[in-house]
């Protein structure tokens, strides 16, 4: 008997994966050059950095601690989105599968076709583009397969640097140092483009039951969110910059703590934790755009108009706004970052940028849209049939993992089998 008879089939995919990385591993390791193994990697001495009183090296070790923190706000989203009960593992493990399939597609990306080098800036723009589709797969979380979460970052990561072009090498002049349009609106509109072409109507009827639990962990991640996005915003503003971004993001993200609040109080007598928690990010996200371009004070006024914005939305438009399109927002995506994307751009035309910045709102809505169309389409297609069943339950991916018995009554309903 032959030893390949011997072989399962489910063992032919990690043997054959281990080879191909084998035979790879010589080519790319090599891809030094003369000047040795590993030293392209090192960061150039003597060379001056973002500030005239600063050197490279300390602008990339003081770039060091923006990336690790980004990175522990990509996870943070995580957790942002666990409020419905059944599926909370699930979104962690589609936020790890996304991440890793659109920081690699980005990094291969800019590294063989763009020519970059590896160093902070390009690690930064490749956490960012990866938390910016962690934050779109909230629009339609829990209605795919889990391992096409992985396809969707793949996907994802050249429509990020379509827009990256778009917005910083086509057009000129565009202000957005802190991503509302390239990063918030992308999010929004990429997420939203996806679920045009899935329109999977059956997730109208998930009745996103929660937890104590599950919203308390959606109450931690919003409070680390708010006091780490800073790191966030400023993640690439020159040094002598990093300390304004870091006012007027505060100021904002208070300006919308305040504001969401008095909108839940009014619209609804009472505070709604899965809207408030979302709707007190509000201001954060607006900033974005108009970050250097205003004072503290002038912060404040946005967040609070930004926390109006998003808790009106949250309570009095999303569900009217889905069903008039026939598509669901899973997380409310669109009333946090699409909304508060849009606004901050516009804020920062009128005050900064002028016409460039609607222009390159445009430009980044439409490309949102048509490249989430295209990985929905994708999507569709290498799905199969997914029954009801399979709808924002994670229980079928984990081992060892069993909950009660589900059954689908006449009605369509999902319910607990007798």
């Amino acid at each position: 008997m032959k030893w390949s008879k011997n072989i399962k089939k489910p063992m032919l995919v990690p043997i054959a994966l281990c080879i191909l990385s084998l035979l790879l591993i010589g080519p790319l390791a090599t891809n030094a050059g003369a000047t040795g193994m590993g030293e392209e990697l090192r960061v150039p001495v003597g060379e001056k950095g973002s500030v005239v009183d600063m050197t490279l090296v300390q602008d990339e070790l003081h770039k060091y601690h923006k990336d690790m923190d980004v990175w522990f706000m990509l996870m943070l989203v995580a957790f942002l989105m666990l409020f419905i009960k059944k599926f909370e593992w699930g979104v962690c493990l589609a936020v790890l599968l996304v991440t890793a399939g659109s920081f690699l597609g980005y990094c291969a990306i800019k590294e063989f076709a763009w020519g970059w080098k590896w160093n902070q800036e390009m690690v930064l723009m490749g956490v960012i583009c990866a938390i910016t589709v962690v934050i779109a797969i909230g629009v339609f979380l829990g209605t795919v397969r889990m391992w096409q979460y992985l396809l969707a970052g793949v996907l994802f990561a050249p429509a990020f640097v379509l827009v990256e072009w778009w917005m910083f090498y086509y057009l000129e002049g565009v202000i957005d140092p802190g991503g509302s349009m390239l990063v918030h609106m992308m999010a929004a509109y990429w997420g939203w483009g996806v679920i045009l072409t899935l329109r999977e109507k059956r997730a109208f009827d998930e009745p996103m039951n929660t937890t104590t639990h599950s919203v308390s962990f959606v109450w931690l991640a919003s409070m680390l969110l708010w006091v780490l996005w800073p790191s966030f915003v400023t993640a690439l503003l020159p040094a002598d910059q990093v300390n304004w971004g870091m006012f007027t993001c505060y100021m904002a993200g208070l300006g919308s703590i305040i504001s969401a609040f008095v909108m839940c109080m009014i619209y609804e007598k009472k505070v709604n934790p899965l809207v408030y928690t979302y709707a007190m990010l509000c201001g954060p996200v607006a900033i974005g755009s108009p970050l250097v371009s205003v004072g503290p004070w002038g912060a404040l006024l946005i967040g609070i108009a930004a926390g109006v914005i998003s808790a009106t939305f949250f309570i009095h438009v999303h569900e009217r706004l889905c069903k008039a399109i026939g598509v669901f927002d899973v997380m409310g995506v669109h009333n946090l970052h699409g909304v508060g994307g849009l606004f901050g751009a516009i804020v920062c035309a009128a005050i900064a940028a002028g016409y460039v910045n609607i222009v390159s709102a445009i430009g980044v809505f439409v490309i949102s849209l048509v490249t989430g169309g295209i990985t929905g389409l994708i999507i569709k297609a290498t799905m199969g049939k997914m029954e009801i069943l399979d709808l924002f339950r994670d229980d079928a991916d984990f081992a060892l993992w069993h909950e009660e018995p589900l059954c689908v009554t006449d009605d369509g309903k999902v319910t607990k089998c007798d």
